[in-house]
């Protein structure tokens, strides 16, 4: 595990792991080889938190942009003829599904960066614009696996929304909105 290393007058241990020693024409003195691990210590933590602040910058800037872009999304939203009530339970902090959850519902709840549906939860990763309607990026997990999702939406006059599945579906799916 250590290597002794010789000093002028004695030989003193230190902790040095395997392989590294002084290759590159350090001195052996013991304060020489602790000064140059203790500064390769201070610069490997520094430039990993350097390199930690600039990957989270740009991650909490995706979530602020990604928020303001959802104004217009955050309720929840059903499809079709069913009635709200059956699908969803209000209590003070907005809505949620109701037990036993309709597995088979087409209905979504957004609050804040996160869109749940009956069988999946995702956070909103980013909102785009793409033409006349807003790509909104996923990152979505369900009880067996988690992955990547694009979803188009619309909101339309009237307070609805349309989401469609790809860029040449010009019809979509109406959702009204339950609560907000």
């Amino acid at each position: 595990m250590g290597k002794t290393v010789k000093a002028v007058s004695r030989p003193v241990k230190h902790r040095v792991p395997a392989g590294l020693g002084c290759v590159h024409g350090a001195s052996t003195t013991p304060n020489a080889l602790s000064l140059e691990m203790d500064t390769m210590r201070i610069a490997g933590f520094a430039g990993a938190a350097a390199l930690g602040l600039g990957l989270a910058a740009p991650l909490g800037m995706a979530d602020a942009m990604a928020q303001s872009g959802l104004a217009a999304y955050q309720g929840a939203w059903l499809a079709g003829d069913m009635d709200c009530a059956e699908i969803y339970s209000t209590t003070g902090k907005g809505a949620s599904f109701k037990r036993p959850v309709n597995i088979f519902a087409p209905a979504f709840v957004i609050s804040g960066n996160r869109l749940r549906t009956p069988q999946a939860s995702c956070s909103i990763r980013s909102v785009r614009p793409s033409g006349d309607r807003q790509l909104l990026l996923l990152n979505c997990a369900n009880a067996v696996a988690g992955n990547a999702v694009r979803v188009l939406m619309a909101p339309q006059p009237g307070g609805s929304l349309r989401r469609y599945f790809n860029e040449q579906d010009s019809v979509g799916t109406e959702y009204r909105q339950c609560s907000r």
